[in-house]
């Protein structure tokens, strides 16, 4: 038997994966209450797909996100997809779904690198928050995305498949359909898509290649709970540094690709090991002494993380073909290489 409730509620947004990862902001949505006692028939069902069955509105992989995330439980405990069920388990649902009834669409330009019937590839610019939410209900990608793709006010997240910060800038794909959305959400759950960022940073090549593969956990602040941090029982998070180059006898040009996507990852996984990104307001460490007039200067006016999202790969959910896609870095963090670098 299983039995549901909606309600209209103001509430937190939660976090999906990201560096690929979002703001914290609040929004309308839907909250969503949902029972189903298993029967005789039902028992050995993996999790996850008896919830599929049971919860027709949802999207198996819809359904394992709230899983993972604990949306989902058994018992009132949480458990793996893959949980065989018993008689009588009781599962239950609770969970949060945007509503974008109050996000206007909005004439914004934005940079278009790849579009079809399917997905769309965004090259987003430092200072435009993906979603909207308290303090930003209006100038985001979102409201971007409704105003160039109307049919996009269908969609979970307006189509969005992933995040990134409001000053990070570079590559997004934004599905224009919900079959394309789930085989993306899909693709970034077995990795098909693949991320490489650049990023300017504190410390030496020979120190940061030291930690080529960075494979700590990240969970919430114990205490600030707008920021993230390297803690024991965190989540799986996997960084690799692919390569660093020297700009300056103090900082560093990364490329670095995700294997996980959690929230901040790259910023919270450099500046635990002491290489913080230039400019970053929440987990950035004081300049480096000894610098000359020029640099410091250069180096205190970047009011944002040097972080760039310059490459992005997946497959095409409707070709299969394979997608790969570049985005030159930014003017602001070329003109602070090009400085750094000056003997």
């Amino acid at each position: 038997m299983t039995t549901h409730s909606t309600e209209q509620d103001i509430m937190p947004d939660s976090h999906i994966d990201g560096e690929f990862d979002e703001e914290l902001n609040t929004s309308a949505k839907n909250t969503v209450n949902l029972t189903h006692q298993v029967t005789d028939d039902e028992v050995g069902f993996r999790l996850d797909k008896l919830a599929s069955m049971v919860f027709e509105d949802f999207s198996r992989v819809q359904l394992q996100g709230f899983i993972e995330d604990g949306a989902l439980t058994v018992n009132g405990a949480a458990q793996k997809p893959k949980y065989r069920v018993k008689l009588n388990d009781e599962i239950r649902l609770c969970a949060v779904i945007e509503d974008h009834s109050e996000d206007l669409p909005e004439n914004i330009d934005i940079n278009i690198i790849y579009e079809d019937d399917d997905v769309v590839v965004i090259n987003k610019p430092a200072g435009m928050v993906v979603h909207p939410g308290a303090g930003n209900r209006t100038g985001t990608l979102v409201n971007a995305l409704l105003y160039h793709y109307p049919d996009s006010a269908h969609l979970p997240r307006a189509g969005l498949v992933h995040r990134i910060d409001k000053e990070t800038t570079g590559l997004l794909v934004v599905a224009r359909t919900k079959a394309a959305q789930m085989n993306l959400t899909e693709q970034l759950k077995d990795k098909s898509v693949y991320r490489h960022y650049r990023c300017i940073c504190q410390g030496v090549p020979s120190d940061i290649l030291r930690h080529s593969v960075i494979d700590l956990p990240i969970a919430r602040h114990p205490t600030q709970r707008t920021k993230m941090a390297v803690r024991d029982g965190g989540r799986n998070a996997v960084t690799h540094i692919m390569k660093a180059m020297p700009i300056h006898e103090r900082y560093s040009l990364l490329d670095v690709r995700l294997e996980t996507g959690r929230t901040h990852q790259i910023r919270v996984h450099l500046s635990h090991l002491g290489f913080a990104l230039v400019g970053d307001p929440v987990y950035g460490a004081p300049i480096k002494s000894g610098l000359d007039k020029i640099h410091l200067e250069a180096l205190k006016s970047f009011n944002r993380q040097a972080l760039h999202a310059y490459k992005l790969g997946f497959i095409h959910p409707v070709t299969g073909e394979q997608m790969a896609f570049h985005a030159p870095l930014p003017d602001d963090m070329q003109a602070l290489i090009d400085l750094l670098s000056e003997d």
